[in-house]
């Protein structure tokens, strides 16, 4: 067999694998017609099928992976228009999920049983752990003129002359609860070993965790639907889920590390990352044991997700805002005062040399603007809980967002600010200690303009080690 007849049967895993999350038939009567659970695929199956992601020997492949969408019993099932016959270079599918624990041994093959078993766990199943936090959104349905619910009502005009009348709209109020578990939770092992299946599907680099590991402890999404036809009735249904493991911090407490995060796919862009992420985060401020709220290796999407709600409660937060923007800056929302103006307005941040350009140090202004003030982040930061660098980072967002973009010496003093975090990450080494809490691989190392020789950089006087910060990257700063 020649390159190209063999490409001809050679299948993209990702296209092929078709995800669905089943509900009883009463429960799909309250889905909206947006909500779509069907036929959703795999962001990464390389832990299956290797680096190439894909499944030789099979042509108009599809592979079917069913869950009920609360208590996530399977359903397997492969379909093909023609397949090679049976040798080592064709790929046994199921011998495949088996071994990388996706399918798992009591999966069903018999899709009826299978439906009989999705009506059954639909009010049987209930989520485990202790209840932590919950909220709600509305979803909207469209009517007939007729007031029946329409999910194939068409929105569009008619090509006719006559207008067709837009449906009228009913909203249902749909409930989410997060519950929190550990490994000593009652049947919480079982259930992992079906949710962390999506680990593997959704996370690059993602891998199970040791089961045998007892400090690992788990934060649980749940949509909570109220039946249509039976009001009395509410299910359950898997959203998502985060792991989180407690690490030592001197002297007595613990630093508490995101280490997997997944929202499936069909609940996604609905802000319930952000809800899930506000949860965690709200738990470690309520435990008194917990210095601190870290993530392992995030991810671009993620840190975008953190970086959003953090910064979202930095400026909802009264006190700090009005510590770093001063009195007269915060107004009863914790934000800017409305009549203030920023950027290029004069009640932007300005630079906190005294007499220098024409500026003078105000009465009661905040210590937010640059150079910060390090009182002021070490307080913050141990009060909120923020690990250092994202704390600084968010601290940067702040500065960048009330700068006077007008003042150059604020503008140089926020430069160098920032190269200063920059240095201290990728070229000042913590003690050894440090790693072994925090962080257990090296620091990944960058080139910064005059950071060639970091080990010469290191011991300039402070004076001339500012200077360095304040020219790299920029030839013609003074």
């Amino acid at each position: 067999m020649d390159a190209q007849e063999a490409e001809e049967w050679a299948t993209y895993a990702n296209e092929a694998f078709a995800l669905s999350l089943v509900r009883a038939k009463e429960d799909e009567e309250s889905l909206s017609p947006e909500e779509a659970f069907d036929g959703f695929h795999p962001t990464f199956t390389y832990p299956i099928f290797g680096e190439e992601q894909r499944v030789y020997g099979y042509k108009d492949l599809l592979i079917e992976l069913k869950f009920s969408s609360g208590s996530l019993r399977q359903y397997f099932n492969v379909k093909y228009s023609e397949r090679l016959p049976p040798s080592p270079a064709v790929d046994d599918i199921e011998s495949k999920l088996l071994e990388a624990k996706v399918l798992l041994p009591d999966h069903y093959t018999d899709e009826d049983a299978f439906l009989k078993q999705v009506e059954l766990d639909s009010t049987a199943f209930k989520p485990l752990g202790t209840k932590m936090h919950s909220y709600s959104r509305r979803v909207s349905h469209a009517l007939r003129p007729d007031g029946a619910s329409d999910v194939s009502w068409d929105r569009k005009p008619s090509s006719s002359m006559s207008k067709t009348p837009e449906p009228e709209e009913e909203t249902e109020l749909v409930e989410y609860e997060i519950f929190h578990c550990t490994w000593k939770t009652p049947g919480f092992r079982e259930y992992h070993r079906r949710i962390q299946i999506f680990i593997l599907l959704y996370i690059e680099g993602g891998s199970f965790i040791k089961e045998e590991e007892e400090e690992w402890e788990f934060i649980i999404l749940y949509e909570k639907r109220q039946r249509k036809h039976s009001p009395e009735v509410w299910t359950y249904h898997f959203v998502g889920y985060s792991t989180l493991f407690p690490f030592y911090c001197y002297p007595e407490k613990v630093r508490l590390r995101i280490s997997q995060f997944v929202i499936l796919p069909p609940y996604q862009q609905e802000g319930h990352g952000s809800a899930l992420y506000s949860a965690i985060y709200q738990y470690v401020l309520a435990s008194p044991h917990i210095a601190e709220l870290t993530v392992e290796d995030p991810a671009e999407a993620f840190e975008d997700l953190r970086d959003r709600n953090d910064l979202k409660m930095l400026l909802n937060h009264q006190e700090f805002m009005r510590e770093a923007l001063g009195e007269s800056h915060v107004s009863t929302g914790g934000g800017p005062a409305r009549h203030q103006r920023h950027r290029h307005g004069a009640e932007s941040l300005t630079s906190r040399t005294n007499g220098v350009g024409g500026k003078k140090k105000k009465k009661n202004e905040g210590k937010l603007m640059p150079p910060t003030d390090k009182a002021f982040i070490a307080k913050w930061k141990g009060n909120l809980k923020i690990a250092q660098r994202q704390f600084q980072r968010l601290i940067e967002m702040l500065i960048l967002k009330h700068i006077d973009d007008t003042d150059p010496i604020a503008l140089k003093q926020y430069r160098i600010q920032v190269k200063d975090r920059l240095f201290r990450f990728n070229f000042v080494r913590p003690p050894s200690s440090y790693y072994l809490v925090s962080y257990p691989f090296p620091r990944p190392s960058i080139s910064l303009s005059c950071y060639h020789y970091p080990s010469t950089c290191s011991v300039l006087p402070p004076t001339h080690r500012i200077y360095s910060l304040s020219s790299a990257g920029n030839p013609h700063a003074t």
